[in-house]
């Protein structure tokens, strides 16, 4: 028997459906000890997963942060790993290992320009680094540091520069030939969007042949001056290999969202893995990470609309190479504001986010009663089944789009095959960009405008 009576935006839920999530759920106070029982939960896993229904909502960073912080003091995680490119991450790294020539927390954040910025250039990030910066500075001379790192694809050009970089004091002929190599993209301008373009459509030859040449030169090269050398290989070499995965990114983005987001999303997991591999090697722990992106890249995809379809995201991946020592929790919201755009390059406004669609996951959540709470799948016993019969969820990016909400912000999923367990923050409130011409008010259409389109 169906444990709730209402079809597909219906309003009526069963009540022992709701009584049987408010009973699992756990609430939250505010307090260091809201997350003790998630802290328990995640136990020996090497890579945690924390997710976000928006990229512009402070209760959710705020969270992911507090989390963070938990899990490198307390179970000796190694590092952060965000939804950003190698190259900007990376400037932020060396903040946090009190290297690099910026004075202050802020200048750290300058190599995120690119739309959306608000999405890493907020308040609550830099708080969390500049924290992670004292941890670091506090611990034994000989202690782990832990760090910052990107695991995305899309900076290929400065990639390609980091490159050159590295090899232009350390070997000019490498360095002549990485330029030689890289040079094939010179025709197409800065946009990688034209090089994806012309090649998929055959209008030019790609440049695939020259970035793999390049990324197997670079693995080739031996370190022989220590550490210190032995991180900057480490570092180019990820570089060369997010300009080889970004140049088959762009080409593939013209043959269809599948096949674009799948090798984006591979990337992603191949670069976590990497970073694991290294930091364990370096110091002889096992590299333990927290992974921060959006839910649709965390959420096991098999348990989605979306994997029905053909995609696969990194929170299926990671599962499937690593099994129960990952461990991924997904945030969900019914209403409040957000940091999210209009259109695709336009800056982040401050926008009201409706109350969610009837008959969804997070309509049942706010029919709970609870203003914030965790909910952890293995507690959900007799409430399980209902939360599994597939229902809509919804994903706010970095545009958000009111007046088809139906259309470009649900899709269908089940909750608890997706994550191991959620936080819900019934009305939640937008980030504080660092950016002035990002977060102010824009009044978005009234809520008597129609759902969907």
């Amino acid at each position: 028997m169906n444990p709730f009576d209402e079809e597909e935006g219906g309003r009526g839920f069963r009540p022992e459906l709701i009584e049987g999530v408010r009973t699992a759920a756990i609430p939250l106070t505010d307090e260091d000890s809201d997350f003790d029982a998630l802290i328990e939960s995640i136990g020996d896993a090497r890579f945690v997963l924390l997710g976000e229904a928006t990229h512009g909502t402070h209760e959710f960073y705020k969270a992911r942060a507090h989390l963070t912080r938990r899990l490198l003091t307390e179970r000796g995680f190694s590092a952060v790993a965000v939804e950003a490119d190698w190259p900007d991450a990376l400037r932020l790294n060396q903040y946090v290992h009190g290297e690099g020539t910026d004075a202050d927390v802020v200048h750290a954040f300058d190599n995120f320009q690119r739309f959306p910025r608000w999405m890493w250039r907020n308040q609550d990030v830099l708080e969390l680094v500049e924290w992670m910066r004292q941890h670091n500075a506090a611990r034994g001379k000989d202690a782990p540091r832990v760090g910052f790192y990107g695991l995305d694809l899309y900076s290929l050009h400065a990639s390609m520069r980091e490159v050159v970089r590295y090899l232009e004091t350390r070997d000019p002929r490498a360095a002549e030939r990485a330029r030689a190599r890289y040079a094939c993209f010179d025709r197409f301008g800065s946009d990688p969007q034209s090089y994806g373009h012309a090649t998929a459509y055959g209008f030019e030859d790609p440049c695939e042949a020259e970035v793999i040449e390049q990324l197997l030169e670079l693995r080739r090269r031996e370190v022989r001056d220590g550490l210190l050398e032995e991180d900057a290989l480490f570092h180019a070499e990820m570089n060369a290999r997010l300009a080889s995965d970004a140049e088959a990114y762009y080409r593939t983005m013209y043959a269809g969202r599948n096949e674009s987001w799948n090798l984006r999303d591979t990337h992603m997991a191949d670069t976590a893995d990497a970073l694991s591999e290294y930091l364990g090697r370096r110091y002889g722990q096992p590299g333990r990470l927290v992974i921060w992106a959006h839910n649709s890249h965390l959420g096991d995809a098999r348990a989605t609309q979306m994997g029905d379809q053909g995609e696969l995201n990194l929170g299926q991946l990671m599962r499937e190479r690593h099994g129960k020592e990952t461990f991924n929790v997904g945030f969900t919201t019914y209403s409040g504001t957000v940091i999210a755009a209009k259109e695709w390059d336009e800056p982040g406004l401050r926008r009201r986010v409706r109350p969610a669609l009837p008959g969804s996951y997070e309509a049942i959540f706010h029919e709970v009663g609870l203003p914030g709470f965790l909910l952890r799948m293995e507690d959900l016993g007799e409430a399980g089944s209902g939360l599994r019969e597939r229902r809509l969820e919804r994903a706010i990016g970095v545009i958000y789009a009111p007046h088809s909400e139906r259309y470009s912000h649900y899709f269908h999923a089940d909750l608890p095959a997706q994550f191991d367990a959620v936080l819900h923050y019934d009305l939640t409130s937008a980030l504080k960009p660092l950016d002035r011409d990002a977060g102010h008010e824009e009044e978005d259409a009234a809520d008597t405008w129609p759902y969907g389109i």
